[in-house]
């Protein structure tokens, strides 16, 4: 799929769709109670990207703003948490990780069906190529140094000094994690993978004796930013896998962009193209939060293949029993074979 599909497919709004349209006077009605300063609403329209969350532009006089809902009809209950992500992008608004400003979250379903929250509308660019292709050696470098700073000044938040103490478990995240998608993947095995049951057995007892907890974005990806014409981060978006974490994983999950496109494998291509390699990346990350990440950096790798792995079989699981039968979804399950022996083979090449 080339960029420029890419940027038609996700990119821009379109129409609500017939099953996402609610009664905008009840919307008009919470808006003059919580955002008083706004003008009337004049256009709802929806945004096309496939996120799980339906979101919605809201144009109201001069001023855009953002509206996320859950979707509606039966979910399950700690999915599609528009709660917990309104709730971690207030606590943000005055830390240096930039994002949108919120106005309310609204956990009444008589409005417009679901809970939802609202947010300013940020106008920036969204990028979906990690080659940035487009782009000249210069902007792409300012874009890596940028996103590189904002993932960094989130790891460094005081998380108890932003009201996120509840936001999660600190403390054995690493664990916890190679637990669940350990339990995930034998609940979903559809065959025997012997890297999948090598990986199981070895990563338990190797998690590295560093733990330590912060804010991390689970899905920290640059099409989760907005930039502005200067090439900076002006807000960071979707939120729905955030959590209290482990640092460097979540740094780590970031960073395999390097690992799975062979154009940033090559040193020479990322110097010839103004972008930081592997390496380089890293460092700028340890220069900000002070963290060593040498010693254990391939663990962390093996330990981010190992989870896709673990959600691509729960995928293949849900086209076993028949509640994923996209052709899609069969191919993205199909996946999980080559990533268990990619990551079994960084076990051997760096701990045999």
């Amino acid at each position: 799929m080339s960029n420029e599909n890419v940027d038609d497919i996700f990119s821009g709004t379109k129409d609500v769709a017939e099953n996402l349209k609610f009664d905008e006077l009840k919307l008009q009605e919470w808006f003059g109670d919580k955002i008083p300063e706004s003008e009337k609403i004049t256009n709802i329209s929806q945004f096309k990207g496939g996120q799980s969350n339906p979101t919605y532009k809201i144009s109201a006089g001069n001023k855009e703003f953002v509206l996320r809902r859950k979707p509606p009809g039966i979910l399950l209950p700690s999915a599609h948490a528009v709660d917990r992500e309104y709730k971690v992008i207030t606590a943000l608004e005055n830390t240096a990780v930039p994002v949108p400003k919120t106005y309310g979250l609204c956990e009444d379903k008589e409005i417009i069906g679901t809970e939802f929250f609202v947010m300013d509308f940020l106008d920036g660019n969204i990028y979906w190529d990690l080659l940035l292709t487009d782009k000249s050696p210069e902007e792409r470098k300012a874009i890596y140094i940028s996103k590189n700073k904002v993932i960094a000044e989130l790891h460094k938040v005081d998380y108890k000094a932003v009201g996120l103490s509840d936001y999660g478990k600190p403390g054995n995240y690493i664990a916890r994690q190679v637990s669940r998608w350990t339990k995930q993947y034998i609940a979903s095995e559809t065959k025997n993978i012997p890297a999948m049951n090598n990986l199981i057995e070895w990563l338990p007892s190797n998690i590295p004796d560093e733990d330590e907890t912060s804010i991390v974005h689970g899905d920290y990806r640059l099409d989760n930013m907005v930039f502005g014409s200067d090439n900076k981060v002006i807000g960071v978006l979707d939120w729905e896998l955030s959590t209290l974490g482990h640092p460097i994983a979540d740094f780590s999950y970031h960073c395999m962009g390097w690992r799975n496109t062979p154009q940033l494998n090559d040193e020479k291509f990322c110097k010839e193209n103004g972008i930081p390699t592997e390496k380089e990346y890293r460092d700028m990350y340890s220069e900000i939060t002070e963290r060593a990440l040498d010693e254990h950096w391939e663990f962390y790798a093996i330990f981010n293949i190992f989870k896709l792995a673990g959600i691509l079989q729960g995928i293949m699981g849900r086209v076993r029993d028949g509640t994923a039968a996209s052709k899609h979804a069969e191919e993205r399950g199909n996946q999980v074979m080559p990533l268990a022996e990619a990551a079994w083979a960084l076990v051997e090449q760096n701990y045999k």
